[in-house]
């Protein structure tokens, strides 16, 4: 075998260590290179950048936005009803320096950040406010997050409250009330009912009281609709205004037959 000059073995560990020295970030990522220990000023990426070990250590940092699932919190609200709470957190990295820099781990210290203050700030509010006040609580948390978030660099978005798990009394509890405010709309609107028909049928009465005859129509029209819908024999008794009226025909018609006869 021929002997390999030392140049050439010296140029092939040169090329092999600027090959491994080639990074390559994607659009949504940067490099925070620390050089002997110092945090360089500006962070690189995307696209291909050197980073020279051992002199150079690089830290990947994604600056997409990130989902953190909270988990489910025992809390006791202010009336002192204990539910489990879980809710979701969405954030972003705005500073790579300082989400490297001033903190160890930025997605566990953000993550339980938010366990406490989830826990916190439930804590105030009374069981109502929880079920029906979700959007303020949710303004809320995002922004005490937010706040506690900014020297790591990072911002809090948004955060949504999932899941308010009841114990089962206090969901029979709520069921049963429920059920009484039905009832009691239900009752309101029957006596707003009622209380229409007596004001319609107080019209009614004071308009036949000053026509007695609607009263005569209007058993004749309760004899025809009875008449329409059973085939039966009804025994309905006749109103004296209705025999006052026919004794009157039946003398009108008397008389004009015996003015005929004298004529």
């Amino acid at each position: 075998m021929f002997p390999v000059p030392e140049f050439m073995l010296f140029a092939l560990v040169v090329v092999v260590y600027l090959l491994a020295s080639i990074k390559i970030l994607a659009e949504y990522e940067r490099g925070v290179i620390f050089r002997l220990g110092k945090l360089l000023p500006q962070p690189k990426g995307p696209g291909v950048i050197l980073v020279f070990a051992p002199i150079d250590r690089m830290v990947r940092v994604s600056l997409r936005t990130v989902v953190m699932d909270v988990p489910p919190q025992d809390v006791i609200t202010r009336d002192n009803v204990s539910v489990k709470v879980n809710a979701v957190v969405y954030f972003r990295v705005m500073d790579s320096r300082r989400a490297i820099v001033e903190v160890e781990n930025f997605h566990y210290a953000t993550s339980q950040l938010s366990q406490t203050t989830l826990r916190s700030v439930l804590g105030q509010c009374e069981l109502d406010d929880l079920l029906s006040q979700r959007e303020r609580l949710n303004h809320e948390l995002q922004h005490i997050l937010d706040q506690r978030t900014d020297p790591w660099g990072i911002k809090v978005s948004a955060v949504e409250v999932k899941h308010v798990d009841l114990p089962a009394d206090m969901q029979r509890a709520m069921a049963r009330q429920a059920e009484a405010e039905r009832e009691k709309r239900a009752k309101i609107i029957h006596a707003a009912g009622e209380l229409e028909a007596s004001v319609k049928l107080a019209q009614a009465a004071t308009a036949m009281a000053v026509e007695p005859i609607t009263i005569t129509l209007r058993y004749l029209q309760t004899l025809t609709e009875i008449a329409s819908e059973k085939n039966s024999t009804i025994i309905f008794p006749l109103p004296i205004e209705l025999l006052n009226l026919l004794g009157r025909a039946a003398g009108k018609v008397s008389a004009a037959a015996a003015k005929t006869e004298q004529g």
